[in-house]
């Protein structure tokens, strides 16, 4: 994965958003976020996707018993991972 600064992001927005590279963008040396492209699809295939991806989210909220906010918590990059939490 390429690492690139925020300012070159911008920068060089076009260059990086019609690329196929995932990205991890940081501020500061800092990661802010990642840009993740995704591959040309039809309205109907991203649709199906999301309820696919909805619907596995689902099952696994009610195999772990764990909330939805639970899991975003646990999902944050920005902070370390606690498992005692959940």
């Amino acid at each position: 994965m390429q690492h690139v600064g925020v300012r070159d992001f911008r920068d060089n927005a076009t260059k990086y958003l019609s690329g196929k590279d995932m990205l991890a963008v940081e501020k500061h040396g800092r990661l802010i976020g990642y840009y993740i492209p995704v591959p040309q699809a039809s309205r109907e295939e991203t649709r199906q996707a999301l309820a696919a991806f909805d619907a596995a989210v689902e099952k696994f909220l009610e195999a772990t018993g764990m909330r939805r906010d639970e899991l975003a918590d646990a999902l944050n990059l920005t902070t370390p991972f606690d498992p005692s939490r959940y």
